[in-house]
């Protein structure tokens, strides 16, 4: 089977790094794989070393397979559900694939995520688009790199884009996120995982995410924590009825820890920033200050690289210590 060549559909947005994430997020993690960039604003530009093409037909000399032989649809709406658009998949035996429906028999959480055999660490941050998922990709990147069975767990659109499996948790039925994670965790260790780096959503002090934050904290059952943070941010962004302000960085690795399941307490392991605001020096200065602030480690994986975030996660993985008590033991990869 031809591997799949990429057409990302970005009209308007791809030079935004907020709107435009998912296509960034590919591009980082699945560079290889794409072949061009549709925005007929920016036709004959670049992004990234990426054509940018102004139609399909302009990309065809690419050789797109996926958004042209299929499509991926990272929306919560779903093309499947357009009975137009189906008609003319069928007709052009083209697969509409919906990243963001939900598996049809998900259900509550069971207990089954007590029984992983892995080291559980979720990413949470104080805020929504600050990197989370990028902090854990980096992570898992590292782990690998060190030859440890390490598996990235996508719990979004883009995760899944890039990974080719997961859930995403925020277009599942409240009662039911936690048993998707569960579900999650579970096939993250089948895969082969003694260490999992669960992608977080949202932010418990988000005044419109926080539910699918703590349904996706309490589902994966996480032995650590990471948190992460965009250096300078004072206010949850684009939420209604604000200023709403962040917290010190002290205090949410307070309330993180707090509010973990009684019969799995975790800890947040690291500090992750994301400096891109800052330059150099202020980026070096921000991590010290978090640091100072936390008594945790803390870095920025993309710019500065994620060794020291994982050498804080590690340590608490190695030993013959049973799931109830702490993280299992970590196996360097055969």
């Amino acid at each position: 089977m031809s591997r799949t060549r990429y057409l990302i559909l970005a009209e308007g947005f791809s030079g935004n790094p907020h709107y435009g994430k998912t296509m960034r997020g590919v591009l980082r993690y699945r560079r290889d794989d794409v072949v061009a960039v549709l925005d007929s604003t920016r036709a004959g530009e670049a992004e990234q070393g990426v054509p940018v093409v102004g139609t399909v037909e302009d990309a065809l000399e690419y050789g797109p397979t996926t958004a042209l032989l299929d499509v991926e649809n990272g929306l919560h709406v779903f093309l499947g559900d357009d009975p137009e658009l189906r008609e003319l998949a069928a007709r052009h035996d083209v697969e509409l694939r919906d990243l963001r429906r939900p598996p049809p028999d998900l259900s509550t959480a069971t207990g089954a995520n007590l029984d992983v055999p892995a080291t559980i660490v979720l990413t949470v941050g104080s805020d929504c688009a600050i990197g989370k998922m990028t902090v854990a990709l980096e992570l898992d990147l590292e782990a690998r790199r060190r030859g440890v069975r390490s598996v990235f767990v996508p719990t979004g659109q883009t995760g899944m884009a890039i990974a080719g499996w997961g859930i995403a948790v925020d277009a599942v039925v409240a009662d039911f996120i936690a048993g998707a994670a569960e579900r999650l965790v579970v096939e993250g260790a089948a895969r082969g995982g003694d260490l999992l780096w669960v992608e977080g959503q949202g932010s418990l002090v988000h005044p419109i995410y926080s539910g699918v934050t703590l349904g996706l904290y309490h589902g994966s059952v996480p032995h650590l924590l990471v948190l992460c943070h965009e250096a300078g941010r004072t206010v949850v962004e684009d939420a209604g009825g604000g200023p709403h302000p962040l917290p010190p960085l002290a205090d949410l690795v307070e309330l993180h820890e707090r509010l973990a399941l009684p019969v799995r307490p975790a800890r947040v392991a690291a500090v992750a920033l994301n400096t891109r605001a800052l330059d150099e020096d202020e980026a070096r200065a921000a991590v010290a200050a978090a640091e100072a602030e936390t008594g945790l480690p803390a870095d920025d994986p993309v710019r500065f690289g994620a060794a020291r975030l994982v050498d804080a996660v590690l340590p608490a993985g190695v030993g013959p210590r049973s799931v109830e008590n702490g993280p299992v033991g970590l196996r360097p990869r055969r």
